[in-house]
């Protein structure tokens, strides 16, 4: 049995004078708020239905689609709604080393780094050496984080949807953060 929804604008009460003592009348608009309070109530709180802090459960997954966030229904509903809150920041910097190592603290709580093959540089001399390897490669290494433990299964997993195609790419599970000397 569900409570019923109190209409905040009751039809009964917005009804010409002559009305307000009609017993048909005010039983009738009477049934017609209970069935448009939902919607007043829903439009009343649209504005929380986008927020993905505010977002009931059921629409948080709607919401995702929207911004294109890839969301796993095992999460636990606040990390749903963090993941969705930072999707258009990390859309940002998808493809970048930087965006890969938010992705994989955001929804795998592990730490990363990332080594990356290629290279940018300029030269003012003709036919000088390309920076990086010809071969494109990242490798991520990463380690515990938040979450303690590091399912290599779904590392490669975000990385693989992170990486373009053509890249190949190489993940490393190391029992803590790499030393200094990147090993």
């Amino acid at each position: 049995m569900t409570a019923e929804l109190i209409s905040r604008y009751p039809i009964g009460g917005m009804l010409p004078a002559m009305y307000a003592d009609d017993d048909f009348a005010q039983r009738f608009t009477a049934g017609l708020d209970a069935v448009i309070a939902p919607v007043l109530s829903t439009l009343d709180n649209l504005a929380a239905h986008f927020d993905s802090r505010l977002a009931p459960e059921h629409f948080l997954m709607w919401l995702a689609t929207w911004v294109g966030a890839e969301l796993d229904p095992v999460w636990p509903l606040e990390l749903r709604r963090a993941v969705v809150a930072r999707t258009l920041e990390l859309h940002r910097w998808r493809g970048t080393a930087r965006g890969l190592v938010q992705r994989l603290w955001l929804s795998l709580g592990v730490h990363a780094q990332v080594v990356d093959g290629g290279g940018a540089a300029w030269s003012r001399e003709t036919r000088s050496p390309l920076p990086g390897s010809a071969d494109p490669l990242v490798r991520v290494r990463v380690w515990p984080g938040r979450t303690g433990a590091v399912d290599r299964d779904q590392v490669v997993a975000v990385v693989a949807a992170s990486c373009p195609a053509h890249v190949t790419t190489e993940v490393e599970v190391l029992p803590g953060p790499p030393d200094a000397r990147g090993s």
